[in-house]
């Protein structure tokens, strides 16, 4: 069953943007959605140089601490699947590792979202055992260099 959010959610800036504009919302799959979110940022992110874009995405994660925690604070219950941002700020970091190409945007979603299901270790040990905002960003953090890391290679490897 789903847990539900406050009514007037959209009237907090901090919950739209938690919420991934209403993404983090969808009764299926509000993770993936909310990692689609993103799409429309990284994509406007891709003219600026790399170290812009690094800075600009470790500003959005750094925030992201402060907006998941307080999110989850008013939800009552850590990393609520409505929680979004920290999906957003996964696929930002995962793409950071290579040139922006629609074929490194979609292979880096789908390693992106890969790891943050799966939760391989140490994602999983983070996910359970480090609370508020920092937790809530940090297995995704770790998942997005996971994904970057394979994209990475297979961008040396296939080069697309």
């Amino acid at each position: 069953m789903r847990r539900t959010v406050p009514a007037g959610w959209f009237r907090s800036p901090v919950h739209v943007l938690a919420f991934g504009f209403g993404t983090g919302l969808s009764p299926v799959a509000p993770g993936t959605l909310g990692t689609l979110a993103a799409v429309p940022i990284v994509w406007m992110l891709s003219p600026l140089p790399g170290s812009l874009s690094a800075v600009v995405v470790l500003v959005f994660t750094v925030a992201g601490v402060h907006i998941c925690r307080v999110a989850a604070a008013t939800l009552g219950t850590h990393d609520h699947p409505a929680i979004v941002w920290d999906e957003m700020a996964g696929l930002m970091i995962t793409l950071l590792f290579v040139p922006f190409s629609w074929t490194a945007l979609a292979l880096g979603f789908v390693l992106f979202r890969v790891f943050d299901i799966l939760k391989p270790w140490p994602i999983s040990y983070v996910d359970r055992k480090i609370p508020g905002g920092v937790g809530i960003m940090l297995d995704d953090v770790i998942a997005a260099v996971f994904a970057g890391i394979v994209l990475r290679g297979m961008e040396a490897y296939f080069g697309f």
